[in-house]
């Protein structure tokens, strides 16, 4: 390949990965004080909508790998994808009740979720040099993200921020605003749907050992499960379902947790810290997670480097190791500097495990099953995991981590309805994720293989 025709394609498989992850960007930061203060869910039903969406994340994935390896071009499957996803995201920033926003989760989740493996797989298809070329490719999924985070902070802060308003008054205005990301959301859904058209053809690869179109073929999941029943595959899956739940703590509890921060330095109007962070980033807590993108743009900058010095398990470690330090930040330094720390190593967890997690098994695959297999490990990170995630962070520590709010004598205070009224102690919820890493990086130092080289099945 020369490298003009190079430089082409990496710039198309760029633009894709930009809009790719703008679109999930939008939304999911800020959509738990959505429900929670704006459409008045409780937090078991908030957690219900969130784990709908990874329900239907388990069904896509079976049949979006099916179709790519064995039917379908990858892109044509990604422009249905998204065209039908934009549709139903719009509509979930329109329905007020539970039932209806949980359905639409659901399907959602069934179009959406498998659009994140189907990239990966095109892009391998067709980069020369996995090593060298995917991660500057991928972090720009990590701008959009960025972008999209920061375009909604600001339409928060600009338009949704009441002068004068005191904390509770400037998060009920920024929870209701919070509605445009989705219609944000579905825009780039469409311009996603589109440009998917204008993709490298990526048809389907069939059996190495078969002629295509011929009938008799085993269906491509009980290949790929087969190979992911080996080692180093076994462990990282295993491993890959708690962390995945450590990770629902930080995108269902986070943008309240640091958004509340945010909105009591509004307030006060006297940080100019507080005051420069959000004039730059926007308020809601939606912005101020995207210095986790950030800081993940420069490890994917860097995973050239890292991917070829260190070993795959050393990375994956790194990245556990961050999950733990940025909880730990999170439960005991409550304060807007330690917090900030705490967002940014979000680009160490995302980069060295999740990232070096889809190229273990894009390498540790035969070609015939990578489309399917990078799904089923999609369908751990946000299926499986994320189902577990929201059902143990919303109906069991969440509930666990709540206080009584006390008056000034030290009564329990009484809400208009009669039930004491609560908050969250970020101590107690933060600390049990804290120690779930921790234990996670043990499995992970005791049963995974340490050999540096990682060829592929294939090879």
């Amino acid at each position: 390949m020369n490298q003009s025709h190079h430089g082409l394609l990496r710039t198309r498989l760029s633009i894709m990965m930009f809009l790719q992850y703008a679109i999930w960007g939008a939304w999911l930061p800020i959509l738990y004080p959505f429900l929670m203060g704006h459409r008045g869910f409780d937090l078991p039903q908030t957690g219900n909508c969130l784990a709908a969406g990874a329900v239907g994340a388990i069904f896509g994935p079976f049949i979006a790998g099916q179709l790519a390896d064995r039917l379908f071009s990858t892109e044509k499957l990604l422009f249905a994808s998204h065209l039908v996803g934009a549709v139903i995201v719009w509509m979930l920033g329109t329905v007020e009740t539970y039932g209806s926003f949980l359905a639409l989760s659901f399907l959602y989740g069934f179009v959406y979720a498998p659009t994140i493996a189907l990239t990966n797989s095109l892009a391998f298809a067709h980069i020369e040099d996995r090593d060298r070329d995917f991660g500057p490719i991928r972090l720009w999924g990590t701008i959009g993200w960025i972008a999209a985070g920061i375009a909604v902070g600001q339409v928060l802060l600009r338009l949704h921020s009441p002068a004068g308003a005191d904390a509770a008054e400037l998060m009920a205005s920024q929870n209701a605003g919070r509605g445009f990301a989705f219609q944000l959301s579905a825009v780039l859904g469409v311009a996603m749907a589109i440009y998917c058209l204008t993709l490298p053809h990526t048809p389907p690869s069939g059996r190495r050992d078969e002629t295509p179109g011929t009938p008799g073929k085993a269906m491509a999941w009980i290949e790929a499960l087969r190979e992911i029943r080996l080692q180093p595959l076994v462990t990282l899956f295993l491993i890959a379902v708690p962390v995945s739940i450590i990770h629902q703590f930080y995108f269902v509890f986070t943008s309240d947790f640091v958004g509340g921060i945010q909105a009591n330095a509004q307030s006060a109007g006297a940080d100019a810290f507080a005051n420069a962070v959000n004039g730059v980033l926007g308020v809601g807590g939606g912005g101020l997670m995207t210095i986790g993108q950030m800081t993940e743009i420069g490890v994917l900058a860097l995973m050239p480097i890292l991917a070829t010095t260190l070993s795959r398990k050393s990375l994956l470690a790194i990245g556990l190791v961050a999950y733990a330090a940025r909880m730990a930040l999170f439960a005991y330094t409550p304060e807007l500097g330690p917090v900030l720390l705490g967002v940014a190593l979000h680009g160490f967890c995302f980069g060295c495990f999740i990232f070096v997690a889809f190229m273990i098994v894009d390498e540790r695959t035969t070609t015939d099953v990578r489309a399917t297999a990078q799904n089923l490990f999609n369908l751990v990170i946000v299926g499986i995991g994320i189902i577990v995630g929201s059902w143990f962070a919303g109906s069991v520590v969440g509930p666990w981590a709540l206080d009584p709010v006390l008056d000034a004598a030290g009564q329990a205070v009484v809400g208009a309805d009669g039930a004491p009224e609560t908050a969250m102690n970020f101590t107690r919820l933060f600390s049990v994720p804290m120690w779930m890493a921790v234990a996670c990086l043990a499995a992970l130092l005791v049963f995974y293989p340490g050999r540096r080289s990682t060829p592929s099945p294939a090879a």
